[in-house]
């Protein structure tokens, strides 16, 4: 067997794991509209992959504030649930695993997506920043952020309860468990930064008050569904975005011990993967595992030597694959018999559209 610790079995709060395999969320912008809910095509896609020991699905906003992207999911409508329902339904009859990823986009939004042209934030700052959005013509484009309004504490006390539901209703729909999103410049990780967070209330100021929006949020998910069933992604050293902030990383590492209090089944670390992308230092790695007991999933642009290298450093337990299992839904087949991986041939598929470049990568000849 080739890369033989990827193989091994392995547990995530109280599930058994087939493999240390991950597969990473990635929107792909395919749901029906105007609902914004998962169809049969996505069950499909999704089930193409259950060879994964975890499918954390693509980002599903949790309300219709929390939408930034033209197609995206969402969980809080019968409609949506009763898609995701279609689609666990498939990925658990091949044998996987699935976690809803539960988003909040924040700034990182569009005016035609808001009635009063305006997402929420933290603090009303623009974010250096475009989103995808398809025009009245049906083609989509990138389009810049606009400044939004800042979050009254009445807002992110809604918001919170927003968090719950989304969780409950991800039970519904039939999900593993849920991941919260805290990564990657969006509401959570604004809320971390003192670049996009600039309150001077209960939510903002000092690292321990920056850090209270995401450690109410975990509450609220653990309580509602069981803690063993609540992961979530953070980005200590992403810089794009406005998010630039040298005290991100210690901000994670003390809401982790509120995680590990609360026994949180995992932290999934988004590591920067563009070019000029600083390094995450083992220094981090070796600090997060004195603070967090739960299991840690990294993603990165991982292949299959370095994903085999940080399990056996022990700096994760599992690692996460993203742009590979979008043109190889048998990625794990692949990387077990060092068969070659398909290329993703057509660049404009990613985002929205149908079968073609989602559900048309073969697997390989004789895979299982």
């Amino acid at each position: 067997m080739h890369y033989p610790l990827l193989f091994n079995p392995g547990v995530i709060g109280a599930l058994d794991i087939a493999n240390r395999i991950v597969m990473a969320p990635m929107t792909r912008a395919r749901t029906a509209q105007p609902e914004d809910a998962p169809r049969d095509l996505m069950a499909i896609y999704y089930a193409q992959r259950a060879q994964a020991g975890l499918i954390v699905s693509e980002a599903t906003q949790i309300s219709a504030q929390g939408k930034g992207y033209s197609f995206t999911p969402g969980i809080y409508t019968n409609a949506q649930i009763a898609g995701w329902r279609i689609v666990t339904d498939a990925v658990h009859a091949a044998g996987g695993r699935i976690f809803c990823q539960l988003w909040h986009v924040g700034r990182m939004s569009h005016a035609s997506l808001h009635e009063d042209g305006m997402p929420v934030a933290p603090s009303a700052i623009a974010p250096d920043a475009k989103v995808w959005i398809v025009g009245e013509d049906g083609v989509g484009q990138m389009l810049d952020c606009p400044t939004p309004r800042a979050l009254t504490q009445a807002d992110i006390q809604a918001i919170i309860r927003d968090y719950r539901q989304a969780a409950l209703n991800a039970m519904e729909a039939g999900f593993d468990g849920v991941e919260i999103h805290g990564a990657n410049g969006y509401l959570i990780d604004q809320f971390l930064r003192a670049t996009a967070n600039q309150r001077d209330d209960d939510y903002g100021g000092s690292l321990d008050k920056r850090i209270r929006f995401v450690q109410e949020v975990a509450r609220t998910v653990c309580d509602a569904i069981g803690s063993h069933r609540v992961g979530i992604r953070l980005s200590p050293f992403i810089t794009q975005r406005g998010m630039d902030d040298p005290e991100a990383p210690a901000a994670i590492l003390t809401a982790a011990k509120t995680f590990d209090e609360l026994g949180m089944a995992y932290i999934h670390l988004a590591e920067a993967d563009w070019d000029d992308a600083p390094p995450v230092p083992d220094s981090f790695r070796r600090q997060l595992r004195e603070v967090f007991s739960g299991a840690v999933i990294v993603a990165g642009n991982y292949n299959a030597d370095k994903a085999n290298a940080i399990l056996k450093a022990g700096h994760a337990d599992y690692v996460a694959f993203g742009r590979m299992f979008l043109a190889n839904p048998d990625l794990p087949y692949r990387l077990q018999h060092n068969l070659e991986l398909n290329a993703i041939t057509d660049p404009s598929t990613l985002f929205g559209g149908d079968a073609a470049g989602y559900t048309d990568y073969p697997a390989y000849s004789g895979a299982a």
